[in-house]
Parts: structure tokens; sequence; C-alpha cells
């Protein structure tokens, strides 16, 4: 974790206002019955849930991003945790190590991306996504032989899923890293995770 302690302090589910409950497209009675004890909200939303506007007009898009993707779960974790590595995005890898292994990757897996697409663990098609994830990062481009690949191995609107999910956990992690978000509990520290003492 970049600050042990965070800039931005989240709000707890039961000090939430009516405009963050809107914001949710909840009320009270809503809160309770879906969400229940304010342990299962992660730090994230009672964070960003400070600013109602702006995480009501970005909750869209994640959820798109996260849910409606044209990527396979695999596919769209390999490119999630690589750009939080790339970010050194505690919070994000973290929460990532555990809805990973629900999208089959492998704690080996999860640890290699911490080497890239040159790790022996991948296929050619995710190697690929790695590529174009560091490639988006440092350049905020894909390269023309990188394009290629990716026409190889994915349609259109799954290049188009790429680039926006490496473009969405890269801003996520900005304002995670910054803002000092905090691992929720049960989530492994990643640094530790990758090399092995989780």
């Amino acid at each position: 974790m970049r600050l042990t302690t965070p800039r931005i302090p989240p709000v707890e589910p039961e000090e939430w206002t009516e405009e963050q409950l809107q914001a949710l497209g909840m009320d009270i009675k809503d809160l309770q019955a879906n969400i229940g004890s304010p342990d299962k909200v992660f730090n994230v939303i009672k964070t960003l849930i400070r600013y109602p506007d702006l995480f009501k007009a970005w909750l869209g898009f994640a959820n798109h991003v996260m849910f409606n993707s044209s990527l396979a779960p695999r596919d769209r974790e390999i490119v999630i945790l690589r750009i939080g590595w790339l970010c050194q995005s505690g919070y994000e890898f973290g929460q990532h190590i555990i809805i990973g292994r629900n999208a089959g990757l492998n704690d080996g897996e999860m640890k290699a991306i911490a080497v890239g697409a040159n790790a022996p663990n991948w296929s050619e098609a995710e190697q690929t996504l790695i590529k174009a994830t560091d490639e988006l990062h440092a350049d905020a481009f894909i390269s023309n032989a990188t394009f290629a690949e990716l026409t190889e191995h994915f349609e259109e609107k799954q290049i188009f899923d790429v680039i926006f999910a490496v473009g969405q956990y890269n801003m996520v992690s900005m304002a995670l890293n910054s803002t000092g978000v905090q691992l929720d509990e049960g989530i492994p520290e990643y640094k530790a995770f990758v090399e092995g003492e989780n």
C-alpha cells in the first residue's frame, strides 16, 4: 500500500445521506436488504460515495467494464491485474486476486502478472493482452505489431474492452492510491502475495 492511512476517509453506510443512497440507486430499505451489515461494503465504495454525482456517473462505466465486457472473465482479469500491478495499486491488485481466482486464474498465474508477458504461464493471446496493457500504460498507444496480434485473437469489440478496461483501472488505481483507500478485511497484500508470503 502506498499509504497506511486514508487521506480521504470512508463514510460508513449508516452515515450515508439520502443523496449518497440515491447515487447507489437505493433507499434505506434497499441498503438493509441488499448490503446488510456495513462490513460488506467495500472501502472503495465508502470512499467514492463521498462525491455522489461523480460516483453515479462513474458507476455505469465501471459496471460495464467489470460485468458486461465482451472479454472472457479470465482475459478481463489478466488485463485488470496487470494494470493494477503497473500502477502499484495495492487495493486494486489485492481485490482482483480474489476476483481473479473466481475467473479461473491460479495463484501462480497471478504472481506471474508481475513478471509480464515473458512469463511462461501465458498463451499467445494472453501474452498479447499483457503487452497491450503495458503499451497503453507506458505510451497511451498500442503499437502496430501488438494491435495486429490482438486482431488475431480478439474481436473488434473485445479490443475496445481491453482499451477501456486499462483506462478504467488506471484511473481507479490513481484514485485509490492518491486517496489512500485501505484494504478490506481478508484481502491479500499484493506485494506479499507476489513474493509468496500469502
